[in-house]
């Protein structure tokens, strides 16, 4: 596999993860605002997405965007290793599980209560058929 096609697969593969986390993170904030308090700004969203136990389950896909944008922004270009092995950690968080413990727990409870997250998931699932 050529380094651009690794680069292509990487791009692809965060283009997808954006719109589920995003989706994620609006269902969550639904549901802290339901059962907490309501967030009154971004910036109050922002510190409670960082630094608050409630949010704490969505760092780990915050965290592999990042790496992933790390990834493609290297001066060296991305191996076919590195998008085989970010494409596989996108797939296993990418399982909700009623059964699992943390993230995998919690997407299944996220896609419990809130249709978005269910068509977010639906919409990366293609992006991982597109992957191979």
């Amino acid at each position: 596999m050529m380094p651009n096609e690794a680069r292509r697969r990487l791009t692809n593969l965060r283009n997808g993860l954006l719109p589920l986390h995003k989706y994620l993170l609006d269902s969550e904030r639904a549901a802290y605002e339901r059962d907490v308090a309501p967030i009154a700004t971004p910036g109050q969203f922002l510190d409670l997405v960082l630094n608050d136990p409630w949010f704490a389950w969505l760092r780990e896909l915050s965290q592999l965007i990042v790496v992933i944008d790390e990834t493609l922004g290297l001066d060296e270009p991305a191996t076919a290793e590195d998008a085989a092995r970010l494409i596989a950690q996108a797939r296993t968080l990418a399982s909700p599980a009623e059964q699992g413990t943390g993230f995998a727990r919690r997407y299944y409870d996220a896609m419990q209560r809130d249709p978005g997250v269910v068509l977010a998931h639906r919409d990366m699932m293609k992006v991982f058929a597109g992957l191979g």
